[in-house]
């Protein structure tokens, strides 16, 4: 009995250990203050700002530019509450963030990537850097330059040594991942004509379909998004041409047009959209998903059958991408969030697995073309390596 014990000690302190090596050193923030003079300011007109893990050894001339995540704001009320926050103030950032995951410096944990520049873009306008309103309206003092920001940022990466790249990412997370998709072909664009680039989504390809009550409430959300900080002018004109604005804010209308190497890593019970888009505050009056959302366990056969079938639209929404050699694909039928920067879903033993290969393995395999990787998972709860959300019934849902 002792000895038993002993060995779940020696296990769980292995494991202690293993998490703490993975944890990473701080990296320090950089504030992109030239870009101020070309109005490429968060919302509350602060510099933009980003943390850069300088690359080394064969790495010193590649780049992963990783673009944080954190939702958006549709009107002047919700980007106000944002306005003194990290989301919307570099002042309000913290100084130095810890890398894990696609961001480690560490071999082990980040086997293709960790010797690269590793960049994380702080995220403080709101709108998955596509606005441009050049009006400051003097009331609100808020400023809608989200689009600014982004080049901006990939002019100073430029300058420090990103114009000398041989391969270069755009990566993201959420909004973020978002972002990734919306300026992939821009981000390609903004490099020297020799360097191999493409782009990764984690967690960026929200889709557009009906609450539980029947309504459009995201594609609402995100109209209301483009048309408050004018976003339409810089997004693809290959979408915008054709459809609503709004409606090119969702991959599922332009990311099938994206002519630079994209792949996509996302839930398809993406636990962001299950709880906003599928089952948001405003179509459950009466809480009857709160727990739900809290942990898929919690669920009722009649929600689980709404999940499945949400997961059902999302796969069609990915259908375009199906095939095509330029897209990669990681589709896991987990309830989580973004998995790209969490070292325990990006690699780790237990990692979440399609086809015996983590999240790590497959974006690496598809980047230097050893393997082509487009796997999607069998439904929910056929996938005994996810690692699904627990959230905590204390803290605030996220919801919109």
């Amino acid at each position: 009995m002792a000895d038993a014990r002993l060995g779940q000690w020696l296990f769980l302190l292995a494991c202690a250990v293993t998490l703490l090596k993975a944890a990473g050193v701080p990296v320090e923030i950089t504030y992109v203050h030239s870009a101020i003079a070309k109005g490429a300011v968060c919302l509350d007109g602060s510099p933009p700002a980003y943390h850069h893990d300088k690359g080394f050894g064969s790495g010193i001339n590649n780049w992963l530019v990783h673009i944080e995540g954190g939702g958006w704001c549709n009107n002047v009320t919700n980007c106000l509450g944002r306005k003194n926050t990290r989301l919307g103030s570099s002042k309000q950032m913290l100084k130095a963030i810890a890398f894990s995951g696609i961001l480690s410096n560490r071999k082990m944990f980040n086997p293709d990537f960790y010797n690269w520049n590793r960049i994380k873009v702080r995220y403080c306008d709101g709108a998955s850097f596509t606005g441009d309103v050049a009006a400051v309206n003097p009331a609100t003092g808020l400023y809608f330059r989200g689009a600014r920001i982004f080049r901006a940022v990939i002019e100073d990466l430029l300058a420090k040594g990103m114009g000398n790249a041989q391969n270069a990412i755009l990566s993201g997370c959420s909004a973020g991942g978002l972002t990734s998709i919306l300026h992939c072909d821009n981000f390609h664009a903004l490099l020297p004509a020799g360097t191999n680039v493409k782009c990764v989504s984690d967690a960026g390809y929200f889709i557009n379909v009906k609450d539980v009550s029947g309504a459009q409430h995201i594609e609402e959300l995100f109209s209301q998004v483009v048309e408050t900080h004018g976003s339409a002018r810089n997004l693809p004109p290959s979408c915008t041409s054709k459809l609503r604005p709004g409606l090119c804010f969702f991959p599922q209308y332009m990311a099938s047009q994206i002519q630079t190497r994209i792949f996509f890593v996302n839930a398809a019970y993406d636990s962001w959209q299950i709880k906003n888009i599928l089952a948001p505050g405003v179509a459950d009056p009466h809480g009857t998903w709160h727990e739900c959302k809290l942990d898929i366990k919690n669920c009722s056969p009649t929600q689980l059958k709404a999940m499945q079938d949400f997961r059902v639209q999302f796969l069609s929404a990915v259908g375009g991408m199906t095939g095509c050699p330029l897209k990669g694909m990681f589709i896991d039928s987990c309830y989580a969030h973004c998995q790209t920067e969490m070292q325990e879903t990006w690699l780790m033993a237990d990692s979440p697995v399609l086809n015996k290969t983590t999240i790590a393995q497959a974006v690496g395999d598809w980047f230097y073309g050893r393997t082509p990787f487009q796997k999607i998972d069998c439904p929910y709860p056929c996938n005994p390596s996810c690692h699904n959300r627990v959230f905590d019934p204390n803290q605030h849902l996220l919801e919109q």
